[in-house]
């Protein structure tokens, strides 16, 4: 798509992208601990409410959630549109399949947070407890048409540029490695200086990819809006799909987090779920260009292969 043609679509008052599809029941739980630091206190209300009893607001009408929360039924109905359903009666269908399906023992497992006194044996089974739960809640939530669009516009691209910023530029380093390893021209940039001149010499046929977990990091957005503008192919992996990093990301994909604590902040909980959909992305683009990319890979382990110390003779 040229620049032109992006520039008439991001001005026009009509939304470009369709509409995302309300949350799947298994993915509303996700939906809440992702977005619930960012809603009203009223509304941080009708969420936790049903999020934890999901059986018991399903039977309820808009009135009648409204008073048991001790909000207001536009409160309600404001909440259901910010989980992402069109209204108060699909979020109520939503939670009445959640509950069937929680009936049949697939409840979703509950941890406590870390505390500064926990034994190392304990943190690691909470760990690896919010670990899981952060993966299934990414898995069950992630747009997988998005996905195949993302993995078409990578395999496609003369260049990818990823951008990232503290932990999200690790996680983008990881994706840069992996496609380069199997024949890709990909590149990840931390200094958002040099991300952004990097970002003025893309064209259509290029993709950018942002990485950012509040879909807010300016020093992320500024590059990806540059590629945007230049016709270049965008993708935002985030946990606020409805962030400013939104405006200028032809393709979103969303990601999910474990609750933050005071010895786990949102930088460790967000890197868990982006690994997850740079794995997605990765396999899918070896997956289309599996003719080169066995070779390509064949060969960079081949050309580290003696760099490996052999072992030593048994005695």
């Amino acid at each position: 798509m040229s620049s032109s043609v992006k520039e008439t679509f991001k001005d026009a008052p009509v939304e470009t992208r369709p509409a995302p599809a309300p949350p799947a029941p298994a993915a509303l739980a996700a939906k809440v601990r992702t977005l619930a630091p960012t809603m009203t206190r009223s509304m941080q209300r009708v969420a936790e409410a049903v999020a934890s009893d999901p059986a018991g607001c399903a039977a309820l009408t808009v009135t009648g959630l409204a008073e048991r929360t001790g909000t207001s039924e536009a409160t309600v109905v404001r909440t259901s549109r910010l989980l992402g359903y069109p209204g108060y009666r699909d979020l109520r269908l939503a939670l009445a399949a959640l509950a069937a399906r929680q009936a049949a023992g697939g409840a979703p497992a509950v941890t406590a947070d870390i505390a500064v006194d926990d034994s190392l044996a304990d943190v690691v089974t909470k760990l690896a407890q919010e670990e899981q739960q952060c993966l299934a809640d990414t898995a069950a939530g992630l747009d997988v048409t998005q996905l195949e669009a993302a993995v078409t516009a990578l395999v496609g691209a003369r260049r990818i540029d990823v951008y990232g910023i503290g932990a999200s530029h690790l996680v983008g380093q990881d994706l840069a490695q992996k496609l380069l390893r199997i024949g890709l021209i990909a590149h990840a940039h931390a200094d958002p200086h040099l991300a952004v001149t990097n970002a003025v010499q893309l064209k259509t046929g290029d993709v950018a990819l942002a990485i950012t977990h509040s879909g807010r990091t300016t020093d992320v957005i500024e590059p990806l809006r540059v590629a945007f503008d230049h016709g270049a192919t965008t993708i935002a992996i985030t946990g606020r799909p409805d962030g400013e990093i939104a405006s200028y990301a032809d393709h979103i994909l969303t990601t999910s987090s474990a609750r933050e604590s005071e010895l786990r902040p949102a930088a460790m909980s967000s890197r868990t779920s982006q690994l997850l959909v740079v794995d997605c992305l990765f396999i899918g683009v070896a997956q289309r260009t599996y003719e080169t990319a066995a070779p390509a890979l064949s060969a960079s382990y081949e050309a580290l292969a003696h760099r490996h110390s052999p072992r030593s003779p048994q005695r």
